[in-house]
């Protein structure tokens, strides 16, 4: 009998919880790196995994597991807590060393507690049509949300670069996005996400050609850069630091 994995999205926001059920291997692998992804890109405080109802048979797919759930060079802003593992898997991911830093509950009820008794981080969040006015919205938003936060040292390259992400999708992916700026221990993340699969590549045009600098400006301006992919689309993401932590 083939295998099962249901994962579940019980909220997004401002904390998504998503559920996931059933037996991980090889075959079911994709399925949760797909609802982890999904629920990454709605861009929410945190976010909670609820393991309780997993199981791992197959000692690869615990490896792939924590390959999925360490991933925060993709989309570095949201932390994910491992609720309810059980001690095997608990012991593996302690035992990875990209998830160092992976956060684990005993329970996803205790986890979300917490979640709900921390201060928020300081984060706008915005819809905007694809027209060129878009580029114009988000540079005053980013200089009235820079000011706001004192962060006034960083604003017109934050500014820059939300400029040429929110382009890229008015040039190319032709749908309405979500941008969002986030400030979480001094580190800026501004993101897009948009209703386009097409992947976004760095190009490195010469120098009598007048355009595709836009990533190129990006990758130069900030600490990191990436694409989070999902079903309905991609959010691309980028992250740089300020003078002092929030």
């Amino acid at each position: 009998m083939p295998s099962q994995l249901v994962c579940r999205p019980e909220q997004d926001l401002p904390v998504a919880v998503l559920t996931v059920s059933g037996t991980l291997d090889h075959l079911t692998g994709d399925a949760l790196g797909t609802a982890v992804r999904r629920s990454l890109s709605v861009q929410p405080a945190r976010l909670l995994l609820d393991v309780t109802r997993l199981r791992i048979n197959d000692p690869a797919a615990l490896t792939a597991f924590g390959s999925v759930v360490c991933q925060a060079e993709e989309f570095p802003a949201v932390p994910i807590v491992v609720c309810g593992a059980d001690r095997p898997t608990r012991q593996a991911l302690a035992a990875a060393p990209d998830c160092a830093g992976l956060e684990m509950a005993p329970d996803c009820s205790r986890a979300l507690d917490d979640a709900g008794a921390q201060p928020g981080f300081p984060g706008v969040r915005v819809r905007l049509r694809p027209v060129p006015e878009a580029c114009r919205q988000v540079r005053a938003l980013v200089a009235q949300t820079c000011a706001g936060w004192q962060r006034g040292d960083v604003s017109a390259t934050v500014a820059l670069v939300a400029t040429e992400l929110v382009a890229n999708v008015v040039r190319h992916a032709h749908t309405t996005m979500e941008f969002t700026l986030a400030l979480r221990d001094g580190r800026l993340t501004v993101a897009v996400r948009d209703g386009s699969r097409r992947m976004p590549r760095r190009l490195d045009p010469g120098v009598s050609e007048a355009g595709g600098r836009g990533l190129r400006l990006v990758h130069d301006l900030t600490d990191a850069w990436g694409v989070l992919p999902v079903t309905d689309g991609k959010v691309v993401w980028s992250q740089l630091t300020t003078g002092a932590a929030a």
